[in-house]
């Protein structure tokens, strides 16, 4: 499944460089009409992070996800600055099918595990956001700001007993990069933990970095933006499979 990505910082279309608000790109103002040009080529989930809300909760830009869900058409994964129960239900009532969490799931495990057992296995996917740290991949939280002490194989298997179906990958060194995913991060990922569906996000810059990559979906933002990548193309190699 192929899943392109809106990051929205004021209501404007952004792509940061490692997740660096410093180095930010605009690539427009009317994130509708990019999300509906993506349904138009065939597209049928959205990737959307509210970088605003990461950075400051009460910046959340709640209207303007309603906006492009009810104005796309597209089913929507959503995430940034999840902080409590009531943002996740915020989002699912604004029309999202599906919020990622990061930072609470690092910080306070047990309300993340209770949300996947209440809103159903298919409405969380958990923020996987890894920095390599002397040959380990370590969970980084507060917007990528800084690393926690937990390992990214302990994190996914802390939440496998809640039910945990969804978990969303990125190599913060790679994230707007355009260099190429990180395969083997993804295969060891995949080999640990195979019933998870697991997407991959950070570096893919063409065609050939689908190819293989043995992931179940892939997030593709700045690729779609620099026009190094075609939607239906990638969406040809991608499939359509539910993830």
């Amino acid at each position: 499944m192929i899943y392109p990505a809106i990051d929205l910082i004021d209501g404007a279309v952004v792509r940061l460089h490692k997740g660096d608000f410093a180095q930010k790109t605009t690539y427009g103002t009317d994130p509708v009409a990019v999300a509906r040009a993506y349904a138009e080529a065939g597209a049928h989930w959205l990737h959307l992070v509210d970088l605003d809300g990461a950075k400051d909760p009460a910046n959340r830009q709640t209207g303007v996800i309603a906006d492009i869900i009810s104005g796309s058409g597209l089913k929507v994964q959503t995430g940034g600055g999840i902080r409590a129960r009531q943002d996740v239900e915020a989002l699912l009532e604004a029309g999202a099918s599906r919020v990622v969490i990061g930072s609470l799931a690092v910080r306070n495990p047990d309300i993340v595990a209770a949300m996947i057992r209440d809103f159903g296995a298919d409405a969380i996917c958990l923020a996987a956001d890894v920095i390599r740290q002397d040959d380990v991949f370590m969970i980084a939280v507060s917007g990528w700001q800084e690393a926690s002490h937990l390992s990214l194989e302990a994190f996914i298997s802390g939440f496998l007993d809640a039910g945990l179906r969804h978990v969303l990958c990125t190599d913060i060194d790679r994230d707007g990069t355009m260099t190429g995913p990180n395969r083997l991060l993804y295969a060891d990922v995949k080999q640990m933990f195979p019933t998870i569906q697991l997407q991959a996000s950070g570096g893919v810059s063409d065609i050939a970095d689908l190819d293989g990559l043995g992931t179940d979906g892939v997030i593709i933002g700045k690729a779609l933006y620099e026009g190094a990548l075609d939607l239906p193309a990638a969406l040809a190699v991608g499939g359509d499979q539910t993830c």
